[in-house]
């Protein structure tokens, strides 16, 4: 079961005839400031390692921390709304504090049944909490009497605190690749003002060192215009943008870069000239992997192929598939849960995207895809929802918390990927694999930030292919 923050329509228990031994439920939560603020306002506790920036900073933590009860609080909400939920009662809670919550931090609250006594219908339960790093910040047991009948009531709504912070996640992105050196980067043609900016906040970040490949004089003029300074910014002078692209592409085939990075061209004439330039390919085919980072899901969410490939043939799904794998290795993520998406979660013979899915599902099981755990086809609810799993009764190791998620068509795959992000609030960044070098790779609509972190993303990878040639 998997609940998150966010408007629920009706709060349901879980009688404790329905409990078993093992089952489990998690809640996801992200620290703010505002959480620490609303915590020290109703308990009354101001201690300055909380509220007191000046102060903390001093202590063994080196900043604001969260209060230790504020986890504890966690594991209530889960207990209480969730996990038995509404009628139960408290008889216990034991808390062990292991490490300190910091803003920003997110933590994964899972909560599960380890013994039941019939006589007084009380329910012993495992509590962790565990931050977005994996490591256990609070663990403890609980006991509680468990509600005997059920109960269904509209959920009341209350007052929001802003629970998710696009820059904390960036920053945290950033700070997951700050001990890597700067990368040589081609920017081609960054004739727009945050094309440039990005560019240039990029190199600021230490993620590359940006060589910037267009018209110059126009290259100066944007700049100029939006106050930024490109003193000490190595510039290669070129006419027009498919130019940019050519000259960005023998860079890289002589090794002069180690990265491209996509300016206010088009997509078409920068990828033109990567396809064309044989020196420039490997064994796989071109694919493009969003990164999301999404408020209701616990963890950073991969999606492909929504921007390059249209129809993706079985043969092609299946570079699609071992590319985005090796980005979530690059990403620290071992062994990726990959989700297959189509319309709905069985074979349908009338669907090749039902049949492309369980194709994959079985070039896995015979090593010709590896690295990841596959499983599909299965519709987006049951790829990134627990609750939707629950209900339908499907046994998955991938279904609810998917790592990548492999959609059938760019078509399918962009309007998810703008949903997220116009829609759900989540944050993003893109990049393409397939290449000699990663291609930081984003929407000309895309603001400075999201150039950044393609632009971690491209480090982070051409760091690895040091290691592990693609």
């Amino acid at each position: 079961m998997h609940a998150s923050q966010g408007t629920q329509e009706f709060v349901e228990n879980i009688t404790y005839d329905e409990l078993k031994i093992g089952q489990s439920a998690r809640q996801v939560r992200t620290l703010t400031l505002s959480d620490i603020q609303a915590f020290a306002a109703v308990s009354g506790d101001i201690n300055p390692t909380h509220v007191d920036e000046g102060y903390a900073s001093e202590t063994m933590a080196h900043g604001v921390t969260g209060h230790g009860m504020w986890g504890g609080t966690l594991i209530s909400s889960l207990l209480g709304t969730v996990f038995p939920g509404p009628g139960t009662v408290y008889v216990e809670q034991m808390l062990h504090f292991k490490l300190p919550v910091r803003v920003g931090d997110t933590l994964t609250v899972t909560a599960t049944v380890t013994a039941k006594d019939d006589a007084e219908k009380r329910v012993s339960l495992d509590c962790q909490v565990i931050n977005q790093s994996g490591e256990t910040v609070l663990s403890g047991t609980a006991v509680v009497l468990a509600p005997t009948q059920k109960v269904r009531r509209p959920a009341m709504q209350v007052e929001q605190w802003r629970s998710f912070d696009p820059q904390v996640r960036l920053d945290a992105l950033l700070a997951s690749v700050s001990h890597l050196e700067a990368v040589r980067c081609a920017v081609v043609h960054p004739c727009d003002t945050e094309s440039l900016r990005g560019a240039l906040d990029a190199g600021r970040h230490g993620l590359i060192v940006p060589v910037l490949i267009g018209p110059e004089a126009k290259l100066r003029s944007v700049a100029e215009a939006a106050g930024l300074d490109l003193t000490g910014i190595e510039i290669i002078p070129v006419s027009h943008s498919v130019e940019a692209a050519e000259r960005a592409v023998e860079l890289a085939v002589s090794g002069d870069v180690e990265a491209l990075m996509k300016g206010s061209l088009h997509t078409d004439e920068l990828m033109h000239a990567v396809v064309v330039a044989r020196p420039m390919r490997t064994k796989r085919r071109l694919s493009h992997v969003f990164r999301f980072d999404v408020p209701m899901y616990d963890k950073p969410l991969l999606i492909s192929d929504a921007a390059l490939n249209i129809h993706p043939t079985l043969e092609e799904k299946a570079d699609i598939v071992q590319n985005a794998i090796t980005l979530a290795h690059a990403l620290g993520v071992p062994q990726p849960k990959v989700a297959i998406l189509a319309a709905v979660e069985t074979v349908n013979v009338k669907m090749q995207s039902t049949l492309d899915a369980a194709a994959l599902c079985k070039m896995a099981d015979r090593g010709q895809i590896t690295g990841g755990t596959l499983d599909g086809p299965l519709a987006f609810d049951n790829a990134v929802s627990m609750e939707a799993v629950r209900i339908k009764g499907i046994k998955s190791e991938v279904a609810g918390n998917a790592d990548i998620l492999i959609v059938p068509d760019l078509e399918s795959g962009n309007m998810l990927a703008k949903q997220l992000e116009y829609l759900a609030g989540a944050t993003t960044c893109g990049v393409v694999l397939g290449a000699r070098v990663p291609i930081a790779l984003t929407s000309r609509a895309d603001g400075a930030n999201a150039r950044v972190a393609s632009a971690a993303l491209a480090k982070l990878l051409a760091h690895h292919y040091r290691k592990v040639q693609p």
